[in-house]
């Protein structure tokens, strides 16, 4: 597989000043066999197939929305291979990413179980900005199975103690819920871009060039 650095939305070009092209790079990460291929498929193609092959290293697909009259957004989906919680490259697979979608087999336990160190291993390798933990919405996926080993009560404590702010139940092969959760990462990154924007104001307000402007102008 062919490995390109992304680009970050500082790197895109606005077209004009009433419309914005943003870049956002999100992550699909969890144990292998949990359809994080056929929901990003899903999600960029409208499509499903049960004969996936195999995700080795990372791959990434593009959806582009048009948010609002003003705002393009084209979205970088990684899907990282199942293995590579316990490699060296998810460091490099994870950087630039602005949100993750962490997914795990509602019909088998043991994925849930493994939720939680894939979790970890994502906020210890990258951080927004400022330093805070990036959005991650949880998904529990494969619904249409009908074998649920999960309660949701025990996703809803999972969620609550770990500070993530939402989960779907989820098919890529129905189509439930997928875009619903993109849709609310991306809400999320946009919110947190805005903030960080308003810092950066605050500083630039806040620094000495600007305070001795000041001191110019109302002498």
């Amino acid at each position: 597989m062919s490995f390109r650095k992304p680009r970050r939305d500082s790197d895109v070009a606005l077209s004009n000043s009433n419309h914005k092209e943003l870049l956002f790079k999100i992550l699909v990460i969890g144990d292998y066999g949990v359809g994080k291929t056929a929901i990003v498929r899903r999600y960029t193609e409208g499509k499903f197939s049960s004969n996936y092959k195999i995700t080795i290293g990372a791959d990434f697909a593009i959806k582009t929305l048009d948010w609002d009259h003003h705002t393009k957004i084209n979205l970088q989906l990684w899907d990282i291979a199942g293995n590579e919680r316990h490699g060296y490259m998810t460091r490099v697979y994870y950087k630039y990413a602005v949100a993750a979608a962490l997914v795990f087999d509602i019909s088998r336990a043991s994925t849930f179980q493994s939720v939680k160190k894939w979790l970890s291993d994502l906020r210890e390798k990258i951080t927004l900005p400022d330093g805070s933990n990036i959005p991650i919405v949880l998904l529990a996926n494969k619904c249409d199975i009908q074998q649920v080993a999960i309660p949701n009560e025990q996703i809803v404590r999972f969620c609550k103690e770990n500070e993530i702010g939402s989960w779907y139940v989820t098919s890529a092969k129905e189509n439930m819920n997928i875009d619903e959760a993109m849709h609310y990462l991306v809400e999320n990154v946009l919110r947190a871009k805005i903030q960080d924007e308003i810092r950066e104001s605050i500083k630039l307000k806040d620094s000495p060039e600007s305070q001795k402007k000041n001191i110019c102008c109302s002498n």
